[in-house]
């Protein structure tokens, strides 16, 4: 059995190895990074609230938008592979990560987890790109609803929007989590209907239904189940696979928002691994399902596909979905899925604010951020941390300047999508330096709430790939050179580095020994017993 919280080492004794020496972990603020008046959160998220705070993260008009440029790079057979793939990736993240945030829930997740278990410079790097993955996402969120309103009414200013919604949605991150959690779950249950209905109507479609007679794999047979991209042959195809694989990989990011609710979840014990289980195979089988019946009614070589991916339109018009109802004769569904759109970035907007403000808090709990974002107020909410992560989100108004300023908005977006994969990997990492610690300290692996399988070799596989991917998600510039090009799509991995290296240059700490691994603050142990019945952390 795990021994009683009494009997393991102290907090104050874990820290870093450097040059065989223990030294103890400090950051930016020093000192001890938690008080009876910072950092508590309430515990009021049930396993419904985690499940949708994830999908609302996930399902955006990166899928119900970007699934149509997928299907132009790679056909129908390499998206769908694509697809399938990134989704074994995401496996072994969620895998990781249930490990994890039972053994220790906590909010913000990625940076403590990187920070205890592997190297404090890591949780640094993670945690702050990741905070401004999500803060630049909320001012994208914001833009975006304006820019879908217009398809209603063109002469509409979307500046009206921004600042209405940016009211709305820094408000809403104020009320109590289980009010923000309830709110997350209506607005995250209009996209799974819509996407369920389309799935529905799809299939229909496909047997018959629609104008175009009985459909079936046509498409795949006259355009080719590949398609070459950028370059002829099938190198092309190749290509065209794996640039689908680096945007499914931005497409699936938000799934892992179950870890960053964790630390304000009832009994995670029991409602983390539930979540994490049916937040998955929810997302994998809605995507794949989707993609599959898209690639079998939508061909790969439609002209309005082209045209909008040409014109980077984000209104129904650039949606597949748009077009499969198009095709099939029912003139009205661009209406329903641009008003599905716009709940579909609300509610990311909504994530958005919630999950930065938590990791801004875990990045403070670790003396990674300043020790005031830590504050909350008496209904658990990390007031500070919320303030300043909803402020980024008044970035939406560059796109209302010239074309600079849309440029500069433009690169800050890069920035967001490699955040995310940076954070996959680093969760693999963690998985494998907790596994070393526990090994280490004595501490059996049966012990622990939840146990995946296959570890340590899943987290490797996903480290691995999540690498893979980050490293040539810009691949494309290298075959027909561009400079600018270039720098926006590996600005993110260069700020990354930056952060890395010059917080060990600066605090000259060691990575973190097994043995000194702290497995204390914040632990539950098998029987889901860590203070549960105060609702707090």
């Amino acid at each position: 059995m795990v021994k009683d919280a009494k009997e393991w080492p102290s907090p104050a004794d874990s820290g870093v190895i450097d040059g065989g020496l223990m030294v103890e972990k400090k950051g930016p603020t020093g000192g001890d990074a938690e008080s009876d008046q910072h950092g508590e959160l309430q515990r009021t998220l049930s396993a419904r609230h985690l499940n949708f705070i994830a999908i609302g993260g996930t399902i955006g008009t990166g899928f119900f938008l970007g699934s149509g440029t997928a299907l132009l790079k790679a056909g129908p057979l390499g998206c769908l592979l694509s697809y399938l793939f990134v989704g074994t990736m995401l496996w072994s993240v969620m895998v990781s990560l249930g490990e994890l945030s039972t053994f220790i829930p906590t909010a913000g997740a990625f940076s403590t987890y990187a920070t205890r278990f592997v190297d404090p410079s890591l949780g640094f790097a993670v945690g702050w790109l990741y905070w401004f993955g999500w803060a630049i996402t909320y001012a994208l969120s914001l833009s975006a609803s304006g820019l879908i309103i217009q398809y209603w009414n063109e002469d509409i200013n979307i500046g009206i929007f921004i600042a209405v919604f940016f009211v709305v949605f820094t408000l809403v991150n104020y009320l109590p989590v289980g009010i923000y959690g309830e709110l997350e779950m209506w607005l995250s249950s209009l996209k799974v209907i819509t996407i369920l209905g389309f799935i529905i109507f799809a299939i229909c479609i496909a047997a018959g239904a629609g104008q175009q007679g009985v459909i079936g794999f046509r498409h795949w047979r006259e355009q080719g189940a590949f398609v070459e991209y950028m370059v002829s042959g099938g190198t092309g195809k190749f290509v065209g696979f794996w640039a689908v694989m680096i945007q499914a990989s931005f497409a699936y990011q938000g799934a892992e928002l179950v870890g960053v609710a964790a630390g304000e979840a009832r009994n995670p014990k029991k409602t983390v691994p539930s979540a994490i289980r049916t937040t998955f195979w929810g997302i994998m089988v809605m995507f794949v399902v989707t993609i599959f019946l898209l690639g079998m009614i939508v061909p790969s070589n439609d002209p309005t596909l082209k045209d909008q991916a040409a014109n980077g339109s984000t209104n129904a018009k650039a949606s597949p979905l748009v077009v499969a109802a198009d095709l099939a004769g029912v003139p009205v569904l661009p209406h329903i899925i641009n008003a599905v759109l716009l709940t579909a970035v609300l509610s990311a907007a909504n994530s958005n604010v919630y999950s930065g403000s938590r990791v801004l808090l875990a990045l403070a709990e670790e003396g990674l951020a300043p020790k005031m974002l830590t504050k909350t107020n008496k209904h658990g909410i990390p007031i500070y941390a919320v303030a300043v992560t909803s402020a980024v989100g008044l970035l939406g108004f560059l796109n209302l300047s010239p074309a600079g300023g849309q440029e500069a908005f433009n690169w800050l977006l890069n920035i967001s999508g490699v955040a995310g994969l940076t954070t996959w990997g680093s969760t693999c990492a963690s998985l494998i330096g907790f596994r070393r610690a526990l090994k280490a300290q004595n501490v059996p692996v049966s012990d622990l709430p939840y146990i995946s399988k296959f570890q340590p070799y899943t987290a490797w596989y996903g480290l691995f790939f999540n690498i893979l991917v980050a490293l040539t998600q810009g691949f494309t510039v290298f075959i027909k050179w561009n400079t600018s090009e270039f720098f926006a799509a590996y600005i993110s991995l260069i700020l990354f580095a930056l952060f890395w290296v010059g917080h060990k240059l600066w605090y000259r700490q060691g990575f973190v020994h097994p043995a000194a691994a702290d497995l204390v603050r914040g632990r539950y142990d098998s029987h889901g017993e860590r203070d549960a019945a105060d609702g707090k952390v």
